[in-house]
């Protein structure tokens, strides 16, 4: 006879039984329950969560005495022609970005690059809609209405005081 004949067949452990569990388990269970209830009335004495209101940052100089200077300019109300009035505003605005991007070659753009390049620096001014910007410059009589003149110094406050 081989060795392999002599062997005995495997034989297969018997079954543990699920239920019921060993009694470390039963400690687990109860302690569970009272963990989680101590977390829960725990939590009272963490600090609270508080919504800090973002104040918006105290302007610079240059801000402050654009702004100045964009109040100080002369509105063409009442059918008043706004050519020059215009221009002041694009050589503030040149001025500015002169200053803040000095790399960027922005006081060599004009038309559409030029309104581009501003709502680039700052969307929420919207400047791009106001394509009179740059082309009532050279109308020989642009006039604009008391909405258009409120809502293009209203637009380059914006851009003003948020410009990035």
């Amino acid at each position: 006879m081989s060795s392999l004949e002599q062997l005995q067949p495997l034989m297969t452990p018997p079954p543990i039984p699920f239920w019921p569990p060993a009694p470390g388990w039963w400690l687990l269970l109860l302690l569970l329950p009272a963990l989680g209830f101590g977390l829960w009335q725990l939590r009272r004495f963490l600090p609270a969560k508080r919504n800090l209101a973002r104040a918006e940052q105290p302007l610079d100089p240059l801000r402050v005495a654009a702004l100045a200077e964009l109040a100080q300019m002369p509105k063409p109300y009442d059918g008043a022609p706004a050519g020059a009035w215009l221009q002041q505003l694009n050589g503030l605005l040149k001025r500015l970005c002169r200053n803040d991007y000095p790399y960027s070659q922005s006081h060599t753009l004009n038309g559409r690059k030029w309104l581009a390049f501003l709502d680039n620096r700052c969307p929420a001014a919207g400047l791009t809609r106001w394509m009179i910007l740059v082309e009532g410059a050279y109308k020989p009589e642009c006039k604009l209405d008391d909405k258009a003149i409120a809502g293009l110094t209203q637009a380059i406050d914006t851009w003003i005081r948020k410009h990035v």
